[in-house]
């Protein structure tokens, strides 16, 4: 399927972790243009989607350079594994990692839909997690809960205008994913596999599909999901 990315501008946000790299990679194999920002600027641009400032000073730069900007990907955010288990419950824990996660999507995402809404054309896909539908880690079940439902928020108030948002929730992403799907866990997916489902999603050709959470490597199992 050609996903008609050749041309388009794609800023990928954590676009030097793992995720965020292939998500570069498949993109650029795509024929489009994606610019890795992370806080080093290791990738090429330095962006903080802590920092407000930074985060319209990205978006800028990208536009200032490429004269557009067509999708936003952000895959920028702390490992789950670099949360204390001890702390799980720690509203100061809580607070820190929806800040990272959910609230720097936010950041982007308003920055991006400004200047998408005004183009009439725009793509945003976050990344979240299945801890979002489980228990027993509050800090890494509402940070990525908290995304999920922002990103929907946002879908529904930008509903018609060309612009979609959307999120995808990965299990654990390994390089070396096992295809065993373990009762009570997510499935374990490859890094090009989420990569597969971003390209799509940033893509023309997923015009149809705005407001989704969808889930990368098999959904929890034994957990349904309507």
């Amino acid at each position: 399927m050609d996903l008609q990315l050749a041309g388009r501008v794609v800023l990928v946000v954590g676009g030097t972790g793992l995720v965020g790299t292939a998500v570069v990679d498949r993109l650029r194999a795509e024929g489009a243009t994606a610019v890795a920002a992370s806080r080093s600027g290791r990738g090429g641009l330095v962006l903080d989607a802590r920092d407000k400032a930074s985060v319209a000073a990205g978006i800028s730069t990208v536009i200032e350079e490429h004269g557009q900007l067509d999708g936003v990907v952000v895959a920028a955010a702390p490992s789950a594994q670099t949360l204390d288990s001890a702390r799980n419950s720690d509203p100061e824990q809580v607070l820190e990692a929806v800040d990272a996660k959910a609230s720097g999507f936010l950041r982007l995402a308003n920055a991006a839909l400004d200047v998408m809404s005004r183009a009439g054309y725009g793509r945003i896909v976050g990344v979240a997690g299945q801890n979002a539908f489980l228990t027993g880690n509050v800090a890494g079940s509402v940070r990525n809960a908290a995304l999920i439902i922002a990103a929907k928020n946002l879908a529904d108030s930008v509903a018609g205008t060309g612009v979609t948002v959307n999120t995808v929730s990965p299990g654990v992403v390994r390089d070396d994913a096992h295809t065993d799907v373990v009762a009570s866990k997510a499935g374990e997916v490859r890094p090009s596999e989420v990569a597969d489902l971003i390209a799509f999603l940033v893509s023309p050709v997923a015009s149809a599909i705005s407001g989704e959470s969808i889930a990368v490597g098999h959904r929890v199992r034994g957990v349904t999901s309507m």
